[in-house]
This record gives structure tokens, sequence and C-alpha cells, in this order.
């Protein structure tokens, strides 16, 4: 499993975070129970299996619901 921390434009309101938690935990390859978005700081740190989902995949899923991805880091 690799750590992920995303770090998005803006979150501007409580609905805004639980569509991107709902839309990652959907993710196959993704630890449901690690997902969490952090609306102050506009971060989605989360778990993943790199061999069933890359995070440019996961950063897709979020951009299609349209949010900015700013950037990534990977651990």
């Amino acid at each position: 499993m690799k750590k992920a921390t995303i770090q998005l434009e803006t979150l501007t309101c409580p609905s805004c975070m639980q569509k991107i938690d709902k839309a990652v935990k959907s993710l196959e390859g993704v630890d449901q129970e690690s997902v969490n978005v952090l609306f102050n700081s506009s971060k989605v740190k989360l778990n993943f299996d790199e061999e069933k989902i890359s995070i440019a995949q996961i950063e897709n899923a979020i951009a299609a619901l349209g949010y900015e991805v700013k950037k990534s880091q990977v651990s």
C-alpha cells in the first residue's frame, strides 16, 4: 500500500468534501478506511494499492468532479 496526500485548489463547502470522499472511496484499489478529506487544508489523504490503481487515476476521478488538483505526494 502507498500513502498519498493530494492537494486541491480549494474546497468551498462541506458538500464538496462529501462528494470527493464518496467518489474516492468508490475507486477499486483505494483503502476506504484510510480516506480522509480535510476541508480546512483542502487535502485528501488516503492509502491505495498501486497494482490496482494509480495516483493519476485517483486525481482524474477528483478532477472529473470539477475540482482542481494542485499536486500529489506519494510515499
